[in-house]
């Protein structure tokens, strides 16, 4: 089951420096790169060795049921946990744990660059001091902040007294709030268990989710007393969104006569 989703503050930093490009043998040492600055106002957010986001206003208290969540989860894991990830020569993970890994993956904050603007490719690139770098910015947030006043908070950090005096815009572009389900009732777990161990012979197993869907926010604050069955059937290289997504069939039968039993259970009950 999945218990919780984490919410999105995502926006584009803009840093300009000059009007036009200039030859780098002539202004570099006078001119600041602009790359250079973004890196810096990049660094008031996240710590670049570790990846940490540096404000609080970023982070949330973790409710112990989750972490309880996350601990069984990664035990009946493994190293699936990592392994799931096409890592690229030797690269490492940034946990060791598999429980801190889950929870850094859906109750942490953590940024990603996922688009930008003002570099030429590599092949047409000439030694200009470039006027501006853009960059595209995705701050995943635990499932309890507020999207849209961590957006704020952001378009506040960055645009904040911009060294050299250039010209920084913050322009947000999303922000949404995750979610964190309430606490399962008595009948639901039971049911839900039974399901697990009728259909697949093992007991159920709950985590949270690393990505965003506003419309479980939107449910949540609707109807604050439902209770919710969240589930799925992304796997191992499943590779959601990506060119090669794709279904286990196997797997899908089964996580339908679970839900069918919950649903069962539900109508008798």
């Amino acid at each position: 089951m999945t218990t919780s989703l984490r919410g999105l503050a995502a926006g584009t930093l803009k840093v300009e420096v000059l009007t036009e490009g200039v030859h780098s043998g002539d202004a570099s040492g006078v001119v600041p790169s602009s790359f250079r600055i973004a890196r810096e106002l990049m660094a008031r957010l996240e710590d670049s060795a570790t990846g940490w986001i540096r404000p609080s206003a970023f982070h949330a208290q973790i409710p112990a049921e989750r972490a309880e969540q996350a601990g069984a989860a990664a035990a009946i894991m493994g190293d699936t946990v990592f392994r799931k990830y096409p890592f690229a020569g030797e690269t490492g993970a940034m946990a060791d744990d598999g429980a801190e890994a889950l929870l850094n993956r859906t109750w942490r904050p953590a940024l990603s660059t996922i688009g930008a603007d003002g570099f030429p490719a590599i092949a047409d690139a000439g030694n200009v001091l470039r006027p501006s770098t853009s960059l595209m910015l995705s701050l995943r947030l635990p499932p309890t902040i507020d999207g849209q006043e961590a957006t704020q908070a952001m378009k506040s950090l960055l645009e904040a007294d911009p060294p050299y005096g250039a010209n920084v815009t913050f322009e947000p572009v999303q922000g949404a709030t995750g979610w964190n389900a309430p606490a399962t009732k008595p009948w639901l777990a039971k049911a839900i268990d039974a399901a697990s161990r009728a259909i697949y012979g093992k007991p159920s197993a709950a985590m949270g989710e690393g990505g965003t869907i506003p419309f479980m926010a939107m449910l949540g604050k609707r109807f604050p007393e439902a209770q919710f069955l969240i589930t799925g059937v992304l796997g191992p290289h499943s590779n959601a969104h990506g060119p090669n997504e794709f279904l286990h069939i196997d797997y899908a039968k089964r996580l339908t006569a679970c839900v069918a039993e919950v649903i069962a259970a539900h109508a008798g009950s």
